[in-house]
């Protein structure tokens, strides 16, 4: 057993069951929690004034999509843009990546999620192969570059390497911006296992799965990536889209004579590993199935309004019990309150009521959105956080109590202050696996990360 390396003595800190003052934790060498006490502090103890928080997990992350963002606000027909119109936009960036270009874009990306309070990521990652579409000569070329970028910034990361096998429903050939996402499901495989190898022998993040969708994916095929990764892990995360958009639930009917979460409900062991993502065009009895079996949904507000998704039905989907978590997807903003914030104003708007999320009587509706979002997310990414807990990796958040929004708040209101009131960031301090990555606002490699994302982006846009 590791011994604790650094103690810290917490002026208030959010705690499992409540707000708590005059707490101490005790940390090991690896960033995991060993001890939690409550007194006066020590004089080995690091002292941390204001009010501490657990590191929030970021469900779903697409890392390149961050550098189109922006780059997609123009009408493209006479008819309304969609989802697939931005989606032709996204697929002609993605020909342009090689791997420098997109560690880069990773660094910075997990940079801002740690400046806005995200600790760990869920990389939905799809780019395999060379923007032609052949192999490079180590299979894990791209999605070694998450890992290294998440390993650089201190992010901890689940990496979902994506498995795509067609271009459509009917199998057509994949278009110039899909061909370098296709691998056949023994290559897959053995990309998992050699990315499962290298996280597990450092000794940190976690590696799972991601089926894009039924769309991209045969049921063959995806039944064999299930069944092959038994070899590999048992329990590790399985993360599919589902139901984000009308015509894809229509296309899925058509194509199998069922919506799609009902044919992963039927066709599918789906449990507590499973995250559906989006699942925005729900319906009510597959949301009392999805809930039943303990999946996650997987819910990106800001995204889904971007591209005029929909509204995800959360209330029906809290009262049956379902877990849920936020991740910022195209990263067209990276911010949890901001997540937050759209889930419950989404929510309003189609119930016409307030204060939709918080289930009981004088419940806090952020603390209940915030202790949801920690809890599902944590569950999605399949890692021991989302809590200030013992046995549970230290990831914290120092909140600004000279902040506007929290200014002369009591802690009983502070998660409703932060989402729901504060237009800047309050955050100072953000520790990740017990190391501080981000103080008094910056991060610890900020302006060389930066530079780097600067240089590409640049190149990216002149090249569009």
């Amino acid at each position: 057993m590791s011994e604790p390396t650094h103690h810290l003595w917490l002026e208030h800190a959010y705690l499992p069951g409540g707000w708590h003052q005059a707490v101490r934790l005790s940390i090991d060498q690896v960033g995991v929690i060993k001890a939690i006490t409550q007194g006066p502090a020590q004089k080995i103890d690091k002292r941390v004034y204001g009010a501490v928080i657990p590191g929030v997990p970021n469900i779903h992350s697409h890392a390149f999509q961050r550098a189109i963002a922006g780059l997609t606000e123009h009408r493209h027909t006479y008819q309304r843009d969609s989802f697939w119109s931005w989606r032709e936009v996204m697929h002609a960036f993605v020909t342009r990546l090689d791997p420098d270009q997109y560690e880069a874009i990773a660094r910075f990306v997990y940079m801002e999620m740690l400046k806005a309070g995200y600790t760990t990521v869920g990389e939905f990652h799809y780019l395999h192969l060379t923007p032609n579409g052949q192999s490079y000569a180590d299979i894990t070329e791209m999605s070694g570059r998450a890992l290294a970028a998440a390993r650089e910034t201190g992010i901890g990361i689940s990496l979902l390497p994506v498995m795509y096998s067609r271009g459509g429903y009917t199998g057509e050939a994949p278009n110039s911006g899909q061909r370098r996402c296709i691998l056949k499901p023994d290559t897959f495989l053995v990309l998992v296992d050699r990315l499962y190898a290298r996280v597990r022998r450092d000794h940190w993040g976690r590696v799972g799965i991601a089926p894009h969708s039924i769309r991209q994916v045969s049921p063959d095929t995806l039944n064999a990536v299930l069944v092959g990764i038994k070899d590999i892990d048992t329990s590790m995360p399985i993360h599919i889209h589902a139901a984000e958009q009308l015509k894809d639930v229509d296309d899925h009917i058509l194509k199998t004579g069922n919506r799609p979460i009902r044919w992963l409900l039927d066709n599918t062991d789906m449990n507590n590993q499973w995250c559906v993502v989006h699942a925005t065009h729900i319906n009510s009895l597959e949301i009392i199935d999805l809930a039943a079996c303990g999946a996650v949904a997987g819910l990106c507000p800001t995204t889904e309004a971007n591209l005029g998704d929909g509204l995800f039905p959360l209330e029906d989907y809290i009262k049956a019990d379902g877990n849920w978590g936020i991740g910022s997807d195209s990263h067209v903003s990276i911010d949890p309150k901001e997540e937050l914030r759209w889930l419950e104003y989404g929510q309003r708007l189609a119930t016409l009521s307030r204060n939709v999320t918080a289930t009981e009587r004088g419940g806090s509706t952020g603390r209940q959105l915030f202790d949801f979002a920690t809890k599902g997310g944590a569950q999605g990414l399949g890692q021991r956080i989302g809590q200030l807990t013992e046995g549970y990796r230290a990831d914290l958040i120092v909140m600004d109590p000279e902040h506007p929004a929290l200014l002369a708040k009591p802690m009983s209101i502070l998660f409703d202050s932060w989402i729901f009131s504060a237009s800047t960031s309050p955050i100072l301090d953000v520790m990740a696996a017990g190391k501080w990555v981000v103080l008094n606002g910056r991060h610890r490699d900020e302006m060389s990360i930066k530079t780097s994302y600067k240089k590409v982006l640049k190149t990216l846009i002149e090249d569009i």
